[in-house]
């Protein structure tokens, strides 16, 4: 049924895991090594067609600083922390709030309405572009941080109620009567017996999300119009301009961009792999 562990395979199969695996890597990262070489090349060698070939000169730091320099990617970049960061604890918060609601409490609508949070992550959200876009204007919420981080944290909440009420029911439910049997109030059971117990599906639950909301591209674009609003995944695009193309500067821009949920990745990476696997074994 599952995979035999290579460790197990014979001298040649794990030889030529060991040939392909390098080469496999190398295809999987060539998209981003072409990025990085072209955000290093001055904008001659792209203009001369020298896309792929060695840079004729290295504008690391030159095309770094100009980033800053011909767009307001500070105000960018300082905008998607504003958007992500709330949005990934108000979802995170409910989510465990709802989770725990729907695995511990028996009541009689516990079961559609689990099956509505899950139903509600297989809808496409292109098809909620107008609806949303009319309902932020009307509501005064359009171009504005505040209405980005309500509707992402409205959108990924499904998502986390159904990772985290799974999670929550996996726990031993003894340990929860036992504390009612104690006397000990709901709250309390949640917030010194529970919530300690699902730091590691909060982590990885955060990391995901913040990844989510930071790499989020159709909705910057969709409940933005200025540029005083944009993330910087939709912020990038002022570096082209009308007539030139600044390709080089968007690629540096673009790296710029990928850093901190890549650093939230490995700063998270133990607590992320934890609550990705607990449970996995008995």
């Amino acid at each position: 049924m599952f995979p035999r562990p290579i460790e197990k395979s014979g001298a040649v199969a794990r030889a030529g895991y060991q040939a392909f695996l390098p080469v496999a890597l190398f295809i999987w990262l060539l998209p981003l090594i072409a990025i990085f070489m072209t955000s290093i090349r001055p904008a001659a060698d792209i203009n001369a067609g020298n896309v792929f070939g060695w840079p004729s000169s290295f504008e690391l730091l030159t095309n770094y600083v100009a980033v800053f320099e011909r767009s307001q990617a500070a105000m960018y970049l300082m905008n998607s922390f504003l958007i992500t960061i709330p949005s990934t604890a108000i979802s995170v918060a409910l989510a465990c709030l709802a989770g725990y609601a729907l695995a511990i409490y028996r009541f009689r609508v516990a079961l559609p309405l689990f099956f509505l949070f899950v139903a509600g992550n297989f809808v496409p959200f292109q098809i909620l572009m107008v609806p949303v876009r009319d309902m932020s204007v009307q509501s005064g919420l359009y171009d504005t941080i505040q209405g980005q981080v309500l509707f992402h944290a409205a959108f990924q909440t499904g998502f986390c109620t159904l990772f985290m009420r799974n999670f929550i029911k996996a726990l031993p439910f003894d340990l929860i009567e036992s504390a009612r049997v104690e006397g000990v109030a709901e709250w309390k059971i949640f917030w010194y017996i529970v919530l300690p117990l699902m730091r590691p599906a909060i982590a990885a639950l955060a990391v995901l999300i913040f990844t989510f909301v930071w790499n989020d591209f159709f909705w910057a674009n969709v409940l933005t119009q200025g540029e005083t609003a944009k993330p910087i995944t939709a912020g990038v695009r002022a570096l082209n301009g009308q007539f030139v193309n600044n390709w080089h500067l968007v690629s540096a821009a673009s790296l710029l961009a990928a850093m901190p949920p890549v650093a939230m990745f490995f700063l998270m990476q133990k607590h992320f792999i934890a609550g990705l696997t607990l449970g996995a074994v008995k």
